[in-house]
Parts: structure tokens; C-alpha cells; sequence
């Protein structure tokens, strides 16, 4: 019996593996990858610049900002939108100018037939005969001679350009559609306002340690309420009031009666913003643990 394994070369069958190591070698085919253990972010790394929230924000999503980063987003956004919306509303003038253009073009026309039909009621006839031998007459004479100055007709005003991308003659002009005027969470894709916005409060394992000193560290924070330490394996949920992180365990014991476990306030179920994990190695954590590569594809 001849050996099975993954470095037997005298086998006659194509195996899947032998498939799968040539579509990676050949630069060809999309590739998909399942995230390993550092490429997923920590539970307390802002969903923007992936790094420890020194002012953490979250949203009502669960999606943890930095206030600085976030702060970056939003402005940056906001001038793409306000040069978004110049370009769309020059080019709304642009197609209100062509209309009225257009419209002013056909009242000239059906104004000079009035006025033919007007100065020749009795040979009318004669006229559209004659007017169909001259446009006869000039078609044959343009086709015989026919011109090839760029600057004839509506070419003056649509010259193109070889120089740029743009302004060639084989470029179609594309329509820009109406740009959304709202800043959308990079996320969950929602509106995103920094009033909405909640201020986030860990509870550092070591009180007296700085930032700085935590950043080296993988277990940095626990909860407040049954002292676990927080990790992304480790389900936790923001209290809106305070904005104080507890584990889902502490979570149902607070849903019993729905007081603040520090401050004793009644909570509502709005109160409660779970919190989205970075994820981890088991496929129940998150919903986009895999990433897909585009790459050319080999067509017969």
C-alpha cells in the first residue's frame, strides 16, 4: 500500500493540497486567510488607529474610539463631504445651463420656421424642396471634402485633451451621485456623532500604574464589580451612566433588579452597551474572522 501524506510524490491524483500550494505560488486566484493571534486587535484598542485607548469613547454599537482619533475622522469626513457636495452641486448647475441652452436652442428654431413660413406661405413647397437640395447638395460636397478642424462646430467648447487622463476623447464622463451629508460609523456603517459618544472608564489592575507602563502588558484591566481580568476572550459591556466596564457575568446579575452595582442608580436596557470584542481563535467570538485578497484571475 503506497503512502499517503502531504510530501508523497508518486501519486497519479492531483490532490487538494498540491491545488492549493500551486493557486498560492502561481499569483493567481483570490486567497483567503483565516486572522491569526496578532492580527486581531484587543478588546481596549480604538477600531481606528488599533492602539490602546488612552480617552476612550464608545459608540452605541460597542465600538471603542480614541477621542483623539476619532476626533481626526470626523473632521477629515466631514471636509470630503463639503468637497463632495461642491462638485455635485456644480455639476447640478452645469446640467441646469445645458436645459435651459437646449430649450433656448429649440424657441430659436421653432421661432425662424414661423418666420419662414411667414415671408413664403405660397412657395413653401418650393422652399423645403430647394432646402433639401442644398442640405443634399452641402452633404455630398462635406463628404467629399470633409473637414478635419477640431474647432468646427461644438468642438470649441469640448476640446479634448491627449495630455489628460481625463479630457480624451475615448473618456466618458461620468455622473457623481448625490453625496450622503452624515459622517458613517468605519464599523457598523451608521451615523456617527461625537455627542452620541460615551466616555469609557477601565479599571486598571494596578492603580498606581501608568499608561505608558500598561501598554507592554496583555492583562491590564479587571472589573469592578467581580474583580475578573478583562481580555478579549472575556465578554464585558459598558454602563452608560458611568461608563464603568463589567463582564457579561456581572451584567446578569445586574439585569435582576437593574441598579448600578457602584452607584446604585436605576439602569435601563439602553443603559447596557455590550462591548465588541477584537476577536479570538474560536469562530463563535465574531462574525469577519477571515480575510479575502483579490488577485488577477487566469481565463482560458
Amino acid at each position: 500500500m503506497t503512502r499517503h501524506s502531504r510530501n508523497c510524490t508518486a501519486s497519479s491524483v492531483y490532490s487538494y493540497h498540491e491545488k492549493k500550494r500551486d493557486a498560492d505560488a502561481s499569483g493567481y486566484g483570490s486567497l483567503a486567510a483565516r486572522y491569526g493571534k496578532d492580527g486581531i486587535k484587543d478588546f481596549d484598542c480604538c477600531c481606528l488607529c488599533l492602539h490602546p485607548c488612552k480617552d476612550p469613547l464608545v459608540s452605541s454599537e460597542g465600538y471603542l474610539f480614541d477621542r483623539e482619533a476619532v476626533l481626526e475622522y470626523i473632521i477629515s469626513k466631514k471636509n470630503e463631504i463639503r468637497k463632495k457636495l461642491k462638485e455635485y452641486e456644480k455639476q447640478c448647475k452645469k446640467d441646469q445651463a445645458e436645459l435651459h441652452e437646449l430649450g433656448a436652442a429649440e424657441e430659436r428654431s421653432r421661432l425662424q420656421k414661423f418666420l419662414q413660413s411667414q415671408d413664403h406661405p405660397a412657395s413653401s413647397s418650393s422652399a423645403i424642396s430647394s432646402a433639401a437640395g442644398s442640405s443634399s447638395g452641402s452633404a455630398t460636397k462635406d463628404a467629399d471634402c470633409p473637414s478635419i478642424s477640431n474647432m468646427k462646430g461644438d468642438l470649441a467648447k469640448k476640446l479634448p485633451s491627449y495630455w489628460i487622463p481625463s479630457l480624451t476623447p475615448d473618456n466618458k464622463q461620468t455622473r457623481i451621485p448625490k453625496p450622503v451629508d452624515k459622517v458613517l460609523c468605519p464599523m457598523s456603517n451608521k451615523p456617527l456623532k461625537m455627542k452620541d459618544l460615551v466616555p469609557v472608564k477601565f479599571t486598571r489592575i494596578d492603580p498606581n500604574a501608568s499608561f505608558s507602563s500598561l501598554e507592554g502588558h496583555k492583562e491590564r484591566y479587571k472589573c469592578p464589580v467581580t474583580g475578573d481580568v478583562l481580555r478579549n476572550a472575556v465578554p464585558c459591556a459598558v454602563l452608560r451612566p458611568t461608563g464603568d466596564v463589567v463582564t457579561m457575568e456581572a451584567v446578569a446579575v445586574i439585569r435582576r433588579d437593574m441598579k448600578h452595582p457602584l452607584t446604585g442608580h436605576t439602569l435601563t436596557e439602553r443603559d447596557i452597551i455590550p462591548l465588541q470584542r477584537g476577536g479570538t481563535g474560536f469562530a463563535a467570538a465574531n462574525e469577519t474572522l477571515a480575510g479575502k485578497k483579490a488577485r488577477p484571475v487566469m481565463q482560458a
